[in-house]
C-alpha cells in the first residue's frame, strides 16, 4: 500500500510541467491558501502525512506509548468559469501501534495481532465553493466521508472510525499589505452518524476552530505559528472530547509547481483523549 501512494504522487509529480504564474509574481504557497478557488482546468494534488504519537491518556492516565500514522491524498480541479466551483476527491490510509513499541514503527504498515493494523480508512467525494463573489478569500469545502473499513477495534487495535461524516470547512485568509503576512483562519464541522454499536463517534457532531499565522522572509518561504481546538459534542451517543493543541510549521515552494511543508504540534490539553505531538510532512503540486 504505501509503494503504491508513493508512486501515485511520483506520477503527479513528474507530469506537473510548468504552473499558471500569478501576475503579480505571488509564489503559490502565498497565493493559493485553502480559501484561494483553482481556476478551470487547474489541478491540484496534495500529500499530506500526519504522525501522532501518544504518550498519555486522559481516559485512564496511562503513559504507554501509542501512534497513529495517518497518509492522505487530496485532488482538486477547477470547473467553473467563474473560478468559484472546485470538486475533488479525498484518500485516507492508516497505519496504528500500541504496546509502547517505537513511533516509526507505523511506517512499516503492519497487521500484527493485539499490536498494530494498517489500511485503507476512507474515501471522500468534496466540493470546494465560494458562496460569496466579492469576497474571494471565503471559501467552503463540503466532503461526505465513507469508511471502507469491515471493524473500528480489531484485537484491541483501533484502527479508524467507522461511521459516515458530513464534512464543512469553513476557510478565510488576509494578506498584509507588502505581502510579509498572512492570517489564515478555519471552521471545521463534522456531523458524525451511523450505528452507534460500530464507531465511538457516531451521532456526535465535531466543531474545530483553528488560526495560522504566517510570515514570508520571501515569496518562496514562509514559517508559521498556529492554534487549533476540537469539541465534540453529544448528540445521543453519551461521550463528548475537546482537546487543544499549538504549533509551529515551515513551507518552501521548491518549483513553480511543487511546494513542501513540514509541521510540529503538541497537544496541550483536553478531556476524555490523548495527548502527545503530531510530525506532519506534506507536498503539493499545482499546475
Amino acid at each position: 500500500m504505501k509503494k503504491t501512494i508513493l508512486a501515485i504522487f511520483f506520477l503527479a509529480s513528474c507530469i506537473l510541467g510548468h504552473s499558471q504564474v500569478d501576475s503579480k509574481g505571488k509564489s503559490n504557497i502565498l497565493k493559493y491558501t485553502p480559501s484561494k478557488l483553482l481556476e478551470k482546468g487547474q489541478i491540484d494534488i496534495k500529500w499530506f502525512n500526519n504522525l501522532y504519537t501518544q504518550t498519555k491518556s486522559t481516559f485512564n492516565d496511562s503513559k504507554d506509548r501509542e501512534s497513529f500514522f495517518t497518509t492522505s491524498i487530496d485532488f482538486f480541479t477547477g470547473i467553473s468559469n467563474s473560478n468559484r466551483v472546485n470538486i475533488g476527491i479525498l484518500i485516507e490510509a492508516r497505519s496504528n501501534i500500541i504496546n509502547n513499541k517505537p513511533a516509526l514503527d507505523v511506517l512499516k504498515f503492519g497487521n500484527d495481532d493485539g499490536t498494530s493494523r494498517s489500511g485503507l480508512g476512507s474515501f471522500a467525494p468534496a466540493i470546494k465553493f465560494n458562496p460569496i463573489k466579492k469576497v474571494s478569500n471565503f471559501t467552503i469545502q463540503s466532503a461526505f466521508h465513507i469508511p471502507l473499513i469491515d471493524q473500528e477495534t480489531e484485537n484491541g487495535v483501533y484502527l479508524d472510525q467507522k461511521g459516515y461524516i458530513f464534512q464543512n470547512r469553513f476557510f478565510y485568509d488576509y494578506t498584509f499589505p507588502g505581502n510579509k503576512w498572512q492570517l489564515f483562519a478555519e471552521i471545521n464541522t463534522e456531523y458524525n452518524f451511523g450505528d452507534e454499536d460500530e464507531s465511538f463517534a457516531n451521532n456526535s457532531l465535531n466543531l474545530g476552530p483553528g488560526i495560522f499565522f504566517s510570515y514570508f522572509p520571501s515569496q518562496k518561504f514562509t514559517v508559521l505559528v498556529l492554534a487549533q481546538h476540537l469539541q465534540r459534542f453529544d448528540l445521543g451517543n453519551e461521550f463528548s472530547q475537546d482537546f487543544t493543541a499549538i504549533g509551529a510549521g515551515a513551507k518552501y515552494q521548491l518549483t513553480d509547481a511543487l511546494n513542501i511543508e513540514f509541521l510540529q504540534t503538541n497537544f496541550v490539553r483536553g478531556n476524555n483523549t490523548g495527548l502527545g505531538q503530531t510530525y506532519n510532512f506534506g507536498l503539493r503540486s499545482l499546475f
